[in-house]
């Protein structure tokens, strides 16, 4: 059995030891727990390199250790001192590493920051060109979501990434979550599903197709219940698993196979092979 974590932050300082951009004993331990590939989005231009470099170690890994992919990207927390130039300057990025990075992002939008920083509009701006971005490389995108289900789906409406891509951190609910799916996205499952209290959206879980979700972390953010006030962990992708194997009729067998062709197809992978 083999597990696909579509969403950590591997290059953070909570999980990348101290002057190194490869966390080989994490790498070895996900290995251990059968979690072969880590998909790692970037957040900034602060980090778009050391993004980078962690999939260049890919060449000298061995079976004892996951593979890591690389997607570059401008996170809706990380605006306050960007300007239009920064988008110029992720396009030129994209183009320079487009063999390296398997899709755009993490873009989207987020309601809390544009409350607080007064900025939706900037949000939309940079997400719509990151959208933009993304077809004109033919990449799927990796869209940050909070309290904005109906602007983010009006604008993916309106971009229509030919691609799709990854709702990353999906608590929504069945018709929202229906709408996504429309789009051709998946629906990133996380530790969200290990809160009791999040009963909408484990009810979505229970009735969306399966070929419509793919696991994630968020490492070392969005700690699973159980363990809040801890940095999270790719490592905790198997309590998701856990989780979701409890909530659905289809064995275990079958939910990881299925959702490894899902991230397979999503990204042109080849590791599952």
């Amino acid at each position: 059995m083999k597990l696909t974590d579509t969403h950590c932050h591997l290059d953070f300082k909570e999980l990348a030891p101290e002057q190194s951009n490869m966390p080989d004993t994490l790498l070895a331990q996900c290995m251990k727990q059968h979690i072969h590939q880590i998909i790692v989005p970037a957040t900034s231009p602060d980090n778009w390199q050391n993004v980078l470099n962690l999939t260049h170690f890919n060449q000298e890994l061995t079976n004892d250790k996951c593979k890591v992919f690389a997607c570059l990207g401008i996170h809706p927390w990380f605006l306050d001192n960007l300007e239009q130039q920064h988008l110029t300057l992720l396009a030129e990025k994209v183009t320079e590493n487009r063999a390296d990075i398997i899709a755009i992002g993490e873009t989207g939008l987020d309601a809390v920051i544009a409350k607080q920083q007064n900025n939706l509009n900037k949000q939309l701006e940079f997400f719509e060109y990151q959208l933009q971005l993304a077809k004109q490389q033919q990449l799927p995108v990796i869209v940050h979501h909070r309290g904005t289900h109906n602007e983010t789906i009006t604008l993916l409406k309106q971009v229509k990434v030919p691609h799709a891509g990854i709702v990353h951190a999906f608590s929504g609910s069945y018709q929202q979550a229906c709408q996504y799916i429309d789009l051709g996205f998946k629906l990133g499952i996380g530790g969200t599903i290990t809160y009791p209290r999040a009963k909408k959206t484990i009810n979505a879980i229970k009735r969306l197709p399966l070929s419509s979700l793919v696991m994630e972390t968020d490492a070392p953010a969005m700690p699973l219940y159980g363990f809040q006030g801890k940095s999270n962990s790719p490592l905790r992708l198997i309590n998701v698993f856990k989780r979701l194997i409890s909530l659905r009729d289809e064995t275990p067998q079958v939910i990881a196979e299925t959702m490894e062709n899902n991230i397979s197809a999503l990204f042109k992978l080849t590791a599952n092979e």
